[in-house]
């Protein structure tokens, strides 16, 4: 699994990093096997982990008042998910996190993190770059919610993530937009034949 992540560390900062580097970043995450619809964190408790997805896909979402989900992010293969606020500042978290599929994780803790980009030049880098890579996409994300009509949302996320499509339900792509399943339902309907039209 450590291997997956070097390969990632590598690609993101197009670099090659040394072995004697890499043992503090491998000393650092340790590997979590979890099966379909377990927690990796509940809403109310501390964030304790950072997680790199190797394999399989989890959601970040809280849940309203009403008993209505709200998904903030899906984590799959390559990717990074945690309550950072909750993580960093120690507060309770709004978000539950829980696995979607069967998913093989690296976690890593606050303190670890904290020693691993002392000791790693690479991996601070790749910290960087992912941090900047964050701000964009969630500046862009605040963009479309704002200002993007429901159609426009699904199709820069067809755009962006065509995969997701497959891979997740309508519902919780639904949700990922602030759509309703119906709306979000119809409209892919349309773009669907908008696209086959071609």
């Amino acid at each position: 699994m450590h291997d997956v992540l070097r390969k990632f560390i590598n690609e993101i900062t197009t670099g090659i990093i040394a072995d004697d580097e890499f043992v503090h970043i491998e000393k650092g995450f340790f590997p979590k096997l979890m099966k379909r619809r377990q927690f990796l964190l509940h809403e109310g408790a501390v964030c304790k982990y950072m997680a790199f997805v190797v394999k399989g896909a989890l959601r970040q979402y809280s849940i309203d008042e009403r008993g209505n989900e709200h998904i903030v992010h899906f984590g799959i293969e390559g990717c990074w998910i945690t309550d950072r606020e909750s993580l960093l500042m120690l507060r309770p978290s709004k978000y539950n996190i829980d696995a979607l599929e069967d998913c093989e994780l690296l976690l890593t803790t606050k303190e670890q993190l904290s020693l691993i980009t002392d000791l790693s030049l690479q991996f601070l880098k790749m910290s960087h770059i992912l941090d900047s890579q964050h701000s964009i996409s969630f500046q862009n994300r605040i963009q479309a919610s704002l200002s993007y009509t429901a159609e426009e949302k699904v199709m820069d996320l067809m755009i962006r993530y065509p995969s997701f499509f497959n891979r997740f339900p309508q519902s919780m792509l639904a949700s990922y937009l602030g759509l309703s399943p119906e709306t979000f339902s119809r409209i892919r309907k349309k773009l669907l034949t908008k696209q086959y039209a071609f």
